[in-house]
């Protein structure tokens, strides 16, 4: 049973990350992680990133400069790739990282802008297919 909020989340995931993405990611959804999955979808996706009061662009710019600044840096490749879809720009992408620096550290500003280079350049080779 799903609610509105829900799929108002899952919509929302699927234009920010694409189908692909959550449909790989909802084949491995088990009876452990479905309610994990589920409050995700309803409170991350449902909530944070349906809401209109700023733009999917600057959700994404927020996320990846949050992401960097806590570490989280396995995630960043994805919101980077989600930027095509979002229409945060590789110079917004830079500018948010560069927060980073001032605000939370040079190292972990660095570490984002290696992971963001190379995930943009693969999104390039990409589209050259």
């Amino acid at each position: 049973m799903t609610t509105e909020r829900f799929d108002t989340g899952l919509a929302t995931r699927r234009t920010v990350l694409g189908d692909a993405h959550v449909d790989r990611a909802s084949a491995a959804i088990t009876d452990f992680d479905a309610p994990f999955q589920a409050m995700i979808t309803e409170g991350a996706w449902g909530t944070v990133w349906s809401s209109d009061a700023i733009s999917l662009r600057e959700r994404s710019m927020l996320t990846l400069a949050l992401l960097a600044a806590t570490g989280n840096f396995a995630e960043i490749p994805m919101h980077v790739r989600a930027t095509a879809r979002t229409g945060a720009s590789p110079s917004d992408i830079a500018q948010a990282l560069m927060h980073v620096a001032v605000y939370a550290g040079v190292p972990a500003a660095n570490h984002a802008f290696s992971l963001a280079k190379e995930t943009l350049a693969e999104m390039d080779r990409d589209t050259a297919l």
